[in-house]
């Protein structure tokens, strides 16, 4: 919690040294994910889609919270986190701390700028790449995303595909059910094994934002809460955030 604490004051110093060189409804988005042991991070310019996507991932492990800030300086120096536009962050199941860092950031930038965060599961994100897995009759049906985790239970989340509705659309997902924990003996079907991709995963979750800012909707950084399963102090984290 220190590390969380001493990153918190370190970003607000970093967003206020450059206050002056904000400009209202900046162009740019950027998407957060460490759900995993890889820090996955892409930012675009919304008035330039198609020519700024940039991407990069950093498998950092428990090195994030010593690296978080430089990595994304790496992607989008702090001169230009004034004129971002719009945040999305990945909001787990993933490590407790690895989860915590990147929501508590993108929280922290979307609060002090007054802009949009999408908080979104690492398992919807997974969920199109996944998906492609399944067999013929499964296809446009509801599936189940699962992750075992010893002497502890199932991780699992419902989710179904939908095709795009405009041409150049992508996929939409529909998470069902949110992840949560569930004994051992749980066996939906049809389940896939959660496999985290936090370089493919990013893009996903820029490409959700980019959709939400043009189609115009807001979402306030209070609703973007980490998910922790198993975590015998999960109520008591959802509130310290709000």
């Amino acid at each position: 919690m220190d590390e969380i604490a001493t990153w918190r004051n370190s970003a607000s110093m970093n967003l206020n040294s450059t206050e002056r060189g904000r400009t209202q409804n900046g162009p740019f988005l950027m998407a957060l994910h460490s759900s995993s042991n890889t820090l996955g991070i892409a930012i675009i310019n919304s008035r330039k889609p198609k020519t700024t996507l940039k991407s990069a991932s950093f498998p950092l492990g428990r090195e994030l919270s010593k690296n978080l800030i430089s990595c994304v300086e790496e992607i989008l120096p702090s001169s230009y986190w004034p004129q971002l536009g719009r945040l999305s962050v990945a909001i787990g199941p993933g490590g407790f701390t690895g989860t915590r860092l990147t929501v508590v950031m993108a929280r922290t930038i979307a609060q002090q700028l007054n802009i949009s965060l999408d908080g979104i599961s690492s398992f919807a994100l997974m969920a199109p790449r996944l998906a492609t897995t399944l067999k013929n009759k499964e296809q446009d049906k509801p599936f189940w995303i699962i992750k075992d985790l010893p002497r502890r239970g199932l991780i699992a989340g419902n989710y179904i595909i939908r095709s795009p509705s405009e041409p150049n659309d992508f996929s939409e997902v529909k998470e069902l059910e949110k992840p949560r924990l569930f004994s051992s003996n749980f066996n939906p079907n049809p389940h896939i094994i959660a496999s985290d991709k936090a370089e493919e995963d990013v893009i996903q979750l820029l490409r959700i934002s980019l959709r939400e800012h043009n189609l115009g909707r807001k979402s306030h950084w209070k609703n973007a809460l980490p998910i922790y399963p198993t975590s015998p102090v999960e109520n008591y984290n959802q509130k310290t955030l709000k």
